[in-house]
Parts: C-alpha cells; sequence; structure tokens
C-alpha cells in the first residue's frame, strides 16, 4: 500500500488522512498539539502517529502539509523528503516560492471546509463534489497528474491553475465573503434590538462568520494585495448603493438587482424551492423524509431554518424544477403546510 504522511491533523488534515485511508493508503501523522493528534486517531484518520516530522515523513510516498499557513511555509522550506509535497493553504504564491527547493511539488487548495474546527468534525466524505485547486507553477507533468488522480479518489474535483491567478480569485469568492460576514454582524451587534429582529436572510449571510480557524489572519495577510484592492472596490460599490438609495433611483436599483439575480443564478442549475412548516413536535424530520422516499425526487439541496425563539422553523427543500409540484403534493398528504 502507498504510504502518507500528513503534517497537521486539524479538521482538512484529518480529513484527508480518513479518505487517504479509505482509498488504501497508510497513513502516519504528526501535529505539534497532541489534543489535535490523539484526536485524528480517534476519528480513524491515521494508522499511526510520529514523534516529529522527519519520523512522519521517512518512507513515505505523499506528504502533505495541513497546518496554518505559517506553519506549512516553514514546513516546505525545512522538510527533506524526495516524496511527492503538496499542501492546503488558501494562499498559493507564498507556497510555491517556499518550495522551490523541493524536488517535487505541487501546491494544494481544497475548497471544502465546515464552521468549526479541529479534527472532531472531520469526515471522509468532505470533499466531495468540492473544487482542489492544484498549482501548476514548475511542476513535472506527472506530479500533476498523480495528485489529481489522489484529488479525485478523495471525491473532489481536481483544478489545475497558476498560483496568482488562484489567489486573486480566492480574493474575490472567499477572503472578500469572509470579511463582509464579519464586517456585517460586527456592524448590526452594535444595536442590541436590530440584532434581536435578525432572521433567515442576516443568518444566511453571515453564516460564514462564525467560522472559527485561528490561521484566518494569517491567510488574509498573505493575500492582502489581492484582498485589499477588492475591498476597497467594494467599498466604492456600497458607496455607489448609498448614493441610488439616497436619491431613490428606483430604476438603477432595480436594474443593480437584476444583475445581480442573474449571475448569482449561473452559480447553480435550475432548482425550485419548496418550503414545509415545521411544527415543534418529534417525527417532523422523519415524516419529510417519507415524503421524499415516497414522491422519488432529485433533491438537490435542503436548509433548515429554525424559528428564532424555538418553536419549529421552516425547511426549505430545492428539487429539479419539474419536480416540485410532485414533492408539493406529497409534503400536503402528509399533513404539512406549504409556504
Amino acid at each position: 500500500m502507498p504510504n502518507a504522511a500528513i503534517l497537521g491533523t486539524g479538521l482538512i488534515g484529518s480529513s484527508i488522512g480518513i479518505g487517504l485511508r479509505n482509498a488504501g493508503w497508510t497513513v502516519v501523522g504528526w501535529d505539534p498539539d497532541p489534543d489535535a493528534l490523539h484526536g485524528a486517531v480517534q476519528v480513524g484518520a491515521l494508522d499511526r502517529v510520529a514523534a516529529d516530522p522527519p519520523e512522519a515523513v521517512a518512507g513515505a510516498d505523499l506528504v502533505v502539509l495541513a497546518g496554518p499557513p505559517a506553519a506549512i511555509e516553514a514546513g516546505l522550506e525545512s522538510i527533506e523528503t524526495n516524496a511527492l509535497v503538496t499542501d492546503v493553504a488558501g494562499v498559493k504564491e507564498p507556497m510555491v516560492r517556499a518550495a522551490k527547493r523541493l524536488r517535487r511539488f505541487v501546491g494544494g487548495h481544497p475548497m471544502a471546509g465546515r464552521e468549526t474546527s479541529g479534527p472532531a468534525g472531520a469526515s471522509g466524505v468532505l470533499f466531495r463534489g468540492a473544487t482542489w485547486v492544484l498549482s501548476t507553477d514548475g511542476v513535472q507533468a506527472d506530479d500533476l497528474a498523480q495528485m489529481v488522480e489522489i484529488v479525485s479518489s478523495l471525491g473532489a474535483i481536481a483544478v489545475p491553475m497558476a498560483a496568482a491567478v488562484h489567489d486573486e480569485a480566492v480574493a474575490a469568492i472567499s477572503h472578500l465573503p469572509q470579511v463582509v460576514a464579519w464586517a456585517l454582524v460586527n456592524r448590526v451587534a452594535r444595536d442590541q434590538s436590530a440584532l434581536d429582529l435578525a432572521a433567515g436572510g442576516f443568518r444566511d449571510l453571515t453564516r460564514i462568520a462564525l467560522s472559527g480557524s485561528s490561521w484566518w489572519p494569517e491567510v488574509l495577510t498573505e493575500n492582502r494585495k489581492a484582498l485589499a484592492e477588492l475591498l476597497r472596490r467594494l467599498s466604492g460599490d456600497l458607496e455607489t448603493w448609498a448614493d441610488l438609495v439616497d436619491q431613490a433611483d428606483i430604476e438603477q436599483i432595480g436594474a443593480s438587482m437584476l444583475s445581480a439575480r442573474a449571475a448569482r443564478g449561473s452559480l447553480t442549475a435550475p432548482v425550485a424551492s419548496v418550503g414545509v412548516i415545521l411544527e415543534d413536535q418529534p417525527g417532523e424530520i422523519a415524516r419529510v423524509g417519507h415524503a421524499l422516499e415516497v414522491s422519488g425526487v432529485d433533491l438537490r439541496d435542503l436548509q433548515l431554518r429554525h424559528a428564532t425563539h424555538g418553536g419549529g422553523g421552516v425547511l426549505t427543500l430545492s428539487v429539479r424544477a419539474a419536480e416540485a409540484a410532485v414533492l408539493s403534493d406529497t409534503l400536503r398528504a402528509e399533513g404539512f403546510r406549504l409556504l
């Protein structure tokens, strides 16, 4: 069996470990935090633990650096191995520079995660259907092909990309939304009465403000050039919106909304949403599950929105547009009220 060494056994590192073991790899792990290392063993991410990085990488066919960005960069500058090396940092240009001394390196960025951190939240299916960027800067064709195969075995979709292109892209679609979520929550939190009224829309928009990873400040500052420029552009866009609202320019506001709606709609396949009102009683979700089974629809997404102060909530089910009526009829037959 091929051997992998994982340096850093948090959420991502442990999830990779579980996935590799499921794919037939033997996985050795190391982490400077004994609790993280123990947690990785508990969730089945490792076959054994190593006392230090050199012991971990000895005899490895693949080395995965999965710690915070600064730790990954330091590891790339100090690790001694002839194995294929990859990483999971959310910024790629600094890692590519740090890895120039290595014989075999393909930088990586799995575009998956959770609001929680640490090995306790790890899962072997965390990457299923997720994009996994592989940096193409200075890589050997055989190494890139091997990483594509490994990533695919974890259920992810490999996307080869130059490091600079990646960093500009993630600044827009990952780092900028994260900062906006934090800023919006901090702004609204200054008015407790407004925060008390926060409902579905606000919660959906700010969900990622729950991210607790201690390495976020490192990621943002590593990518500071691209991110700072985007923040300034967004600030200008918001100033434009402020002017439109202040001037009561209904026509231009509507046009901007339609443009954004069209762009957002292009990100997903056409679906229809069915809203189900859930009562505060046992068995509600089981009844929904029975309706899904009976209707035979293709469930694309679901979202549960609890009532603010308890008492049930609303479950939104996304299905193919042509199947919405069938699902609605089946749910009504189960006794549900729909929105």
